[in-house]
């Protein structure tokens, strides 16, 4: 079991103040995504997939500025392992990472143009999308696939169960531990222990990760 019979009432309260400080802003933050679903282009779809390719344990702002740089060197859409990891220093595994891009290229691209939007389309909903992605997106745990999902606008019930998150969980007693590895059990009853306790704090559970993100980086992003 992972989940604790008493919440941490401090931390809690702590929690709730937070929010109640950022939520204006992490409200403006779930409307961009929400366009980028209904506005964006493959491109831009794609690129947020990359995105999240390279963020595992590195920064998300360094990942942004590693997006950045492959844009200006037009690789996002091309380019061998070899040229796109050249590009990727300022993020760790940067070889392991450029072979995620060249596979999600593969995966995704058609006559060179990406097709990732047609493609989520084809599933019926946030989480059958989110099974879909973890089974073929190289580079994929249910986290990165989650936190995809959310950064386009459709995975606002879906857990990114990142370190940060879980470490306040911990403290606001949501559950007893981290757990050393994710199954895909244990994952969904992470998510669900974190709904549970979105609703006992009143907050609403697209806010959650925010919140606990903000409360260890002081940073809204993505």
């Amino acid at each position: 079991m992972v989940m604790q019979i008493k919440l941490n009432a401090a931390a809690c309260q702590d929690i709730v103040a937070v929010h109640e400080e950022i939520k204006n802003k992490i409200e403006e933050r779930i409307i961009s995504f929400q366009k980028l679903w209904e506005k964006g282009s493959e491109q831009e779809i794609f690129e947020e997939l990359i995105f999240c390719l390279l963020t595992p344990q590195t920064k998300a702002r360094q990942g942004e500025k590693a997006i950045a740089i492959l844009k200006n060197k037009n690789l996002i859409l091309q380019g061998s392992e070899k040229e796109i990891s050249k590009h990727l220093n300022i993020v760790r595994f940067r070889h392991k990472k450029a072979h995620y891009i060249v596979n999600a290229q593969k995966k995704f691209l058609h006559n060179g143009k990406p097709i990732i939007k047609k493609t989520l389309k084809l599933h019926s909903t946030p989480h059958a999308m989110r099974e879909f992605l973890v089974k073929e997106v190289k580079g994929f745990g249910w986290k990165e696939a989650s936190h995809f999902l959310r950064n386009i606008g459709i995975g606002k019930n879906l857990a990114i169960l990142d370190r940060h998150i879980l470490k306040n969980l911990v403290i606001a007693g949501c559950i007893n531990r981290i757990p050393p590895s994710f199954t895909k059990k244990r994952y969904l009853a992470i998510e669900k222990q974190m709904h549970e306790f979105a609703h006992a704090v009143k907050i609403p559970f697209a806010h959650l990760d925010f919140v606990l993100w903000y409360m260890e980086t002081g940073d809204i992003f993505k």
